[in-house]
């Protein structure tokens, strides 16, 4: 395959996930904004939405407040904003355009429907109904993508190369709204692990599509070392890191097999899933805390990022 090729495949999945990701957050912030003090906490959920989605010097750039509107028009609308929710899905879009021959026709219709019908939104008049349409539109487009894919492509190189990108782009997503919530969230008199408000964890967990799994899993109420187990360590849950890099350790191996050889994107994503196999939650929490535990994994998940495309896309 050309290197090309790859490239747009790999990018395609990651800014489909990202555009999923942010939609995600929109949401959680969303629903925590409409809830009385007493329940959601005084933090400013739309200032932790930009530090989950990784835009926040971003938006300071351009805004001075952070407010509903301001927010919402930034992720999930802004040209200026390369990872805004459209600015997403059309380069999504245009690297499905360029790799058209190496997609399944019903992949090809699921993101160019997905595209049309979300034109009509401009982020205008963009009052709750409005936007958790919008927001449903765009989550559904990304499903109907990833399940197309699922079930319609050949288990070759192209299909490889799309869930490389899908899940190492997962795994940063789940580390950063994980992080958000405790380093930014947290209250300052608080201790990490301490009794935190009920509302604000079910909605990061429903922003991960994770309540129901919680429940079946702990069986208790929600408890912030539970919850951090679940989505880093638990290979159970499909957006945990543990699971994320089970699955890029698989896909980089069908790809040494295809291609001949190994090279440093299967060392590195053997050795980060290693660490993640070899911890256990209690140990993170002492030994260097979860910031720092997810600060280090956000580090190294960019590093495979960066081996991955050494490796095989240029």
């Amino acid at each position: 395959m050309l290197s090309r090729t790859a490239d747009s495949l790999f990018w395609l999945s990651r800014y489909l996930e990202r555009a999923d990701n942010t939609a995600r957050i929109i949401d959680a912030a969303n629903r925590l904004a409409a809830m009385p003090v007493a329940y959601a906490g005084e933090s400013n959920e739309w200032e932790s939405a930009l530090a989950a989605a990784g835009a926040l010097w971003a938006f300071n750039e351009q805004h001075n407040n952070a407010d509903r509107d301001s927010v919402v028009d930034f992720l999930a609308f802004s040209p200026a904003n390369p990872s805004s929710i459209k600015s997403c899905l059309g380069t999504a879009r245009a690297n499905a355009r360029a790799v058209r021959t190496a997609l399944t026709s019903e992949m090809w219709e699921a993101i160019n429907a997905g595209w049309m019908e979300l034109q009509r939104f401009d982020g205008t008049r963009m009052d709750r109904q409005m936007l958790n349409e919008f927001l449903s539109g765009v989550k559904e487009a990304c499903l109907r993508f990833d399940g197309s894919a699922y079930r319609t492509m050949l288990r070759n190189d192209a299909y490889y190369f799309l869930r490389l990108g899908f899940y190492l782009e997962r795994a940063d997503n789940t580390a950063r709204i994980l992080d958000v919530k405790y380093h930014l969230l947290l209250p300052q008199a608080a201790a990490v692990g301490g009794g935190l408000d009920y509302y604000q964890w079910a909605s990061i967990l429903r922003s991960v599509s994770s309540l129901t799994a919680y429940r079946w899993v702990y069986h208790e109420s929600l408890k912030p070392w539970l919850i951090a187990d679940l989505l880093v360590l638990n290979d159970q849950m499909p957006r945990s890191l543990a699971s994320c890099y089970e699955n890029l350790c698989t896909f980089l191996d069908e790809l040494s097999l295809q291609y001949g050889r190994q090279g440093p994107a299967q060392r590195t994503a053997r050795s980060i899933r290693t660490r993640l196999l070899n911890s256990e939650i209690g140990g993170i929490f002492q030994d260097k805390g979860l910031h720092e535990f997810l600060t280090e994994f956000i580090s190294d998940n960019g590093r495979l990022g960066a081996a991955i495309s050494e490796q095989y896309l240029v």
